[in-house]
């Protein structure tokens, strides 16, 4: 029988567990999958600026996995979401080196597959990139 965990992050999480009920992370045994993670602070404000938004994220993804066992070295998978404007068709090139910077910086050599979509609209107002991850603790090794 798999042992079933889910993880709720402290702050932003809690208020968005509340008010959707969802949580931000589920580990089935050492598979974890997240919900998408926004850019937000605790209290869902974004910032101004796209790249420190995209950064957010990536430390919100990091908060997701953490909740249950698991960090950025043990991702196996991403799907990042960027809103585009309409009939734009392509994700500019400003959000690629921000995504490849954090990689870099959170992956530890690891290169995990990924897929990047861009979208005309995201959950929050005034949201510009959401991040999901699939990961299997312990696999970094």
């Amino acid at each position: 029988m798999s042992t079933v965990t889910f993880g709720i992050i402290p702050g932003y999480g809690e208020k968005l567990h509340a008010a959707l009920g969802y949580s931000a992370a589920v580990r089935v045994d050492d598979r974890v999958e997240i919900s998408g993670q926004a850019g937000v602070d605790d209290d869902l404000n974004l910032p101004d600026a796209l790249e420190d938004e995209i950064v957010q994220a990536f430390e919100n993804v990091e908060r997701a996995l953490a909740t249950v066992g698991a960090s950025w070295p043990d991702v196996i998978h991403v799907n990042s979401y960027h809103k585009v404007a309409p009939g734009e068709d392509v994700i500019g090139e400003d959000v690629n080196r921000v995504m490849a910077e954090q990689f870099r910086l959170r992956l530890d050599g690891r290169a995990p597959i990924w897929t990047e979509t861009g979208v005309t609209a995201l959950g929050l107002a005034g949201m510009r990139v959401e991040i999901r991850v699939t990961a299997i603790v312990g696999s970094r090794s």
